[in-house]
């Protein structure tokens, strides 16, 4: 059924025709998926491998789970926010930090530009006339929210992101308007300061999608949602893990597939060789240089997470079915692999934002324009299905989980609502997350290359993973 965007959650649950009993728990925002039962079954957060089992249709219609699990809707669009004023629409990329008491501070985008409903009016905007920026959310230890409020403003298409190491939040513009597409840094402990306000300019003037630190070296990775799409990395001057350390300028460079001599030969191997290489391109025009200097060309790049030393992100409508593909790039041994490639809706359709769980998993959102889900992938080479969005075709976005771990955070973007969700997840896990930065992908996602190749690809030293990754942008090593 459809909904109208003026419509409130209340309105929606009684048109729904829902019972007198749901429409008093849809008056919190709180549905109950399992019985008391399932709620202390240990069973799914003991084998987290095996996902968490089928999911349990919602009675409410918005979000099915697995049994064990329950959700609070803690944000929607046209509510309002401590100062009084209407919450702003088009929730979209969201990252998780610790506040006092236990209590959870939520970042949250939101993917404006023009004439909007509910815009994003802060007293510190960048540009006034235009309406993105992004929203706060103080959750407290009972996952209800004590406070929400402005944290930047006068921006454009605040599409993604990504959390530093020292506590802030990088909201990126996706955008090519002249005196857009860049990156600012966002403080939601002293929210609309001059910081949030000036754009991190050798970081780059793109269509950015999304970024990801690594905290061993401070460099940051950038994806850029565009077509064709190039892959980041920025090199401050200054890699202290502090505030405002990123805007004291740096070197942009994107990534390359470069020709190594060798002296190797085979019956499968002509004599090239190929390897990453990073290129420098003018910050102010990134996209034209990385295509002159020969950059990778990816179809369309969006979620970005680091996590364990590897870099993961997603090219949400490659592959030949342009169903998705999922990227791992190990700055360690400089590699960059193929992850999977989606070739039937069913299993995964235009992967967007992604995270890597407490325990390890690797967790997509969809943006394939029908039932879009959570899609959970792990070390040991299982999937599984955690959410489905049953309201409509909106997208979901911006999946985060609290610091302790034991909730999960996500949007639906239009119409905005922000959910929180906890059960029995799995316990953190350092060393099952660094594993599945070096696993074997699933097999019904592993992408397919020919024994040839693979021969081709051992006799190299590379992983079937690196040789597709060679393969699919046009540089085979045979």
């Amino acid at each position: 059924m459809g909904i109208n965007k003026n419509m409130n959650r209340r309105d929606f649950l009684k048109v729904g025709g829902l019972s007198t009993a749901a429409i008093a728990l849809g008056s919190t925002g709180l549905f109950s998926l399992s019985d008391s039962k399932a709620l202390a079954s240990p069973s799914a957060a003991k084998n987290s491998f095996r996902g968490y089992g089928p999911l349990v249709k919602d009675p409410g219609g918005v979000l099915d789970l697995p049994q064990g699990f329950q959700y609070r809707i803690i944000s929607e669009e046209g509510g309002f926010m401590a100062d009084g004023r209407p919450i702003p629409e088009k929730f979209d990329g969201m990252a998780a930090f610790p506040g006092q008491n236990n209590s959870t501070v939520l970042v949250r985008n939101h993917e404006l530009s023009g004439n909007t409903k509910y815009p994003v009016i802060g007293r510190n905007p960048y540009q006034r006339e235009h309406t993105g920026g992004t929203t706060a959310l103080v959750v407290d230890a009972n996952r209800k929210v004590r406070e929400e409020y402005v944290t930047s403003s006068g921006t454009i298409r605040n599409c993604a992101g990504g959390a530093t190491p020292w506590g802030t939040w990088l909201t990126c513009e996706e955008t090519l308007e002249e005196g857009h597409g860049y990156v600012f840094e966002v403080d939601p402990s002293d929210p609309e300061n001059n910081l949030s306000k000036t754009p991190i300019r050798d970081m780059g003037a793109f269509s950015h999608e999304a970024t990801a630190i690594d905290p061993a070296t401070g460099i940051v990775y950038l994806t850029e949602d565009a077509g064709p799409s190039y892959f980041y990395r920025y090199i401050p001057n200054d890699r202290s893990p502090r505030i405002g350390s990123l805007q004291k300028g740096g070197v942009l460079q994107a990534a390359a597939m470069e020709e190594m001599s060798t002296d190797h030969s085979s019956d499968f191997y002509t004599g090239q060789r190929f390897g990453i290489v990073w290129k420098d391109v003018d910050p102010e025009k990134p996209t034209m240089e990385a295509g002159q200097k020969g950059c990778i060309p990816f179809s369309r790049l969006e979620g970005a997470y680091f996590e364990g030393g590897v870099f993961w992100f997603d090219d949400t409508s490659a592959g030949d079915n342009n169903l998705g593909r999922v990227y791992r790039y190990i700055p360690a041994t400089n590699t960059l692999e193929l992850f999977y490639e989606s070739t039937e809706s069913n299993d995964l359709e235009m992967p967007d934002n992604i995270c890597i769980t407490p325990w390890g998993d690797l967790w997509i959102a969809e943006d394939g324009g029908g039932t879009d889900r959570i899609i959970g992938m792990t070390p040991e080479g299982e999937t599984y299905v955690f959410a489905e969005n049953r309201l409509n075709d909106s997208e979901l976005a911006g999946p985060t989980f609290s610091t302790r771990g034991d909730t999960f955070f996500v949007n639906i973007q239009t119409p905005g609502i922000t959910f929180a969700i906890w059960g029995p997840f799995a316990r953190k896990n350092a060393g099952r997350q660094r594993q599945m930065g070096h696993a074997a992908p699933p097999a019904q996602y592993a992408p397919k290359i020919s024994d040839k190749l693979s021969a081709a690809a051992e006799v190299e030293g590379m992983s079937n993973l690196e040789a597709a990754a060679f393969q699919r942008h046009g540089t085979p090593i045979l």
